[in-house]
């Protein structure tokens, strides 16, 4: 199902992060996902129960190689557990 936000409202949000850039519907993946997306560091955002959740701490980052996790802190996937 595809978020149902007016058209208004979704030209003056924008992303909580530095860049403060503007999002769009949906998900890389998913166009009708009920998410808003980051056109510029692209953090997904939930919608739920039609209102978006603009917290950085909620944000997903897409699996984008070198973007690391929502916070900004690199990948550390591939660390040593040793």
């Amino acid at each position: 199902m595809a978020i149902t936000l007016d058209a208004q409202l979704l030209e003056i949000l924008a992303c909580p992060s530095p860049d403060h850039a503007p999002l769009r519907p949906g998900t890389p993946a998913d166009a009708d996902a009920e998410a808003l997306t980051c056109t510029e560091c692209g953090r997904v955002y939930p919608v739920r129960d039609g209102i978006p959740v603009l917290l950085l701490d909620e944000a997903v980052v897409d699996g984008a190689p070198g973007q690391g996790d929502a916070t900004g802190d690199p990948d550390d996937s591939h660390a040593d557990s040793a």
